[in-house]
């Protein structure tokens, strides 16, 4: 609490009636609250020159793509997150920190084992992605990591988050397909695509939607393994078994990107248990 902010308070404390002197603190806490959840002080995300953060968040960017870059060990991920933990500044947000924390954050509850343990980790990169998008609107990155670690949540609760966070999941990634269709391999078309096949029975998916969007996604990146996993399972969802297993096949002959051996290498296992379900 700096200086100013006590001096105010103790100045408030001896001119208003208890009455006012709560009302003012309440709104304080609400303000406070916003800076620290979802405002900015810098439109760019960026720290002033001379703020500590300016010193030290390069360093801690690159030693966390660093350590993210080894999530094979789950070791490395964790301390990934950690490090972006700790450059993230609640007075001063910095764009490229919140997104990257929650980034790593979606990889890290995807690979852990308890789900309070994720389901904590998720909220976390929820709200960093959520901070980011408002930051810099413009750009595909807070749009895309805020809807999914949300959408992570949504598949741990789906009756008490899943149900009313459909509509923020699909305006969040159509924003992405807005900004940036190509952003991370075009993977905003295959969230749009899950989202459809995953709300069938709750909120009037359509698998021929579904379809409609992973095909729009392949058209601009035919290397994502996990948009051709899904277009699979879409196409088997319609009836279309003989292009489903083209598209497992061509799964299974794709090249892995050196970035995303970890990610590849489960898409090609879940092709495979649904190549022997189906086929």
């Amino acid at each position: 609490m700096s200086a100013l902010y006590a001096e105010n308070i103790s100045t408030l404390a001896r001119n208003c009636d208890m009455n006012l002197c709560k009302l003012y603190v309440l709104i304080t806490f609400v303000i406070t609250l916003c800076l620290q959840s979802s405002c900015s002080m810098r439109a760019d995300g960026e720290t002033s020159p001379g703020s500590p953060g300016a010193i030290t968040i390069g360093p801690a960017i690159e030693t966390a793509e660093k350590l993210f870059a080894a999530r094979e060990d789950i070791e490395s991920l964790r301390k990934a997150v950690k490090v972006l933990s700790e450059a993230r500044n609640p007075a001063e947000r910095n764009y490229e920190v919140e997104w990257k924390f929650a980034k790593f954050s979606y990889f890290l509850g995807k690979r852990t084992e308890s789900e309070n343990e994720a389901n904590k980790i998720f909220e976390t990169g929820r709200d960093a992605g959520r901070i980011a998008s408002r930051v810099q609107p413009s750009s595909p990155e807070g749009h895309f990591w805020y809807a999914a670690n949300l959408g992570e949540l949504s598949r741990l609760s789906p009756i008490t988050v899943g149900i009313k966070s459909v509509d923020d999941i699909r305006e969040a990634m159509l924003k992405v397909v807005a900004i940036d269709p190509g952003y991370q391999g075009a993977s905003a078309f295959d969230a749009l695509g899950q989202l459809e096949m995953e709300t069938r029975n709750l909120k009037g998916g359509k698998a021929e939607k579904a379809v409609e969007y992973l095909e729009k996604g392949l058209g601009i990146n035919k290397d994502n393994a996990n948009i051709r996993l899904h277009l699979a399972e879409a196409y088997l969802a319609v009836k279309r078994d003989a292009d489903a297993r083209k598209q497992l096949d061509a799964l299974f002959d794709l090249k892995p990107d050196p970035a995303f051996i970890p990610e590849h290498t489960e898409a090609v296992a879940k092709g495979k248990k649904l190549l022997a379900m189906n086929f």
